[in-house]
């Protein structure tokens, strides 16, 4: 199967801005590109790519005063199987965890795991360990927030999540990423394309999409507590603590988002 991916991104600012994109296909899905993602702005400026802490590809521009459009249509291919399911994948101790995992083990800009830490053990202490806990977790998330694009604000935390019982994929990943790290799970934030093949059409137009991984059994698994289920179609952009590691543009001076598109479609099979 393949898919095409893209998105057509309009900013104004009033002077010379410099901003950090984190747009590009992530690196280990570079073997399934077919068409790249390349960067196309619009008036054309100087782009200088380079992989960050995390290992995302990330572009340094300096948006021209006015308007400047981004853009990117690639081709990719993919297994069309759903996200990998593995009940019995296990739970490691935290000695036993490898160095690299441990930094998702910790409170974050988003995930304040000090004020959840009760809340998670309350909730969570008697649910078996492993996948089967990771699983709890997206349940009561996905019951517990109510989606809508109104409740969406940048500046919304895990803990705030909780309280207010409402937000959007962003928060519903912050959420359980900071339960995960409460119970000794590591889990890192997630951000890509999520097409729609196998579900009904949304009633709101493509947008990016956050999930995250959590590590068990020697591996990371894909999590979604947005949508719960096992999706189609789920092209990795980036990776971090929280969305503060992967948000699509830094913008170094002030700024207006004009216009935001973003698609993710099967590609028709020609016969």
């Amino acid at each position: 199967m393949q898919l095409r991916v893209g998105y057509e991104i309009v900013y104004e600012c009033p002077q010379p801005t410099p901003m950090i994109l984190t747009l590009h296909i992530h690196s280990s899905r570079v073997s399934d590109i077919v068409t790249p993602d390349h960067l196309v702005t619009r008036p054309s400026v100087g782009i200088t790519a380079y992989r960050d802490f995390f290992g995302n590809w990330c572009s340094r521009i300096v948006a021209p005063k006015g308007e400047i459009r981004l853009s990117a249509d690639a081709v990719v291919n993919d297994t069309g199987r759903p996200d990998i399911s593995a009940p019995a994948a296990e739970q490691h101790p935290v000695q036993d965890l490898p160095e690299e995992t441990l930094v998702f083990l910790l409170g974050s800009r988003y995930c304040e795991t000090d004020l959840l830490s009760q809340a998670a053990w309350d909730l969570f202490g008697k649910s078996p360990t492993g996948w089967g806990r990771v699983q709890a977790i997206c349940d009561f998330v996905h019951r517990h927030i109510a989606f809508g694009y109104a409740h969406a604000r940048p500046t919304k935390t895990a803990w705030e999540a909780f309280n207010e019982r409402a937000g959007v994929c962003r928060d519903y990943t912050h959420l359980a990423v900071a339960f995960c790290r409460c119970m000794n799970i590591p889990a890192r934030y997630c951000t890509g394309y999520l097409s729609d093949i196998g579900v009904p059409a949304p009633d709101a137009p493509n947008d990016f999409a956050a999930w995250f991984e959590a590590y068990l059994g020697s591996q990371w698994y894909t999590f979604d507590p947005r949508n719960n289920a096992p999706r189609i179609g789920r092209v990795l952009i980036a990776r971090g603590r929280d969305a503060a590691d992967v948000p699509i543009s830094n913008t170094f001076g002030p700024n207006t988002l004009k216009s935001f598109k973003v698609w993710s479609d099967e590609v028709a099979v020609r016969r």
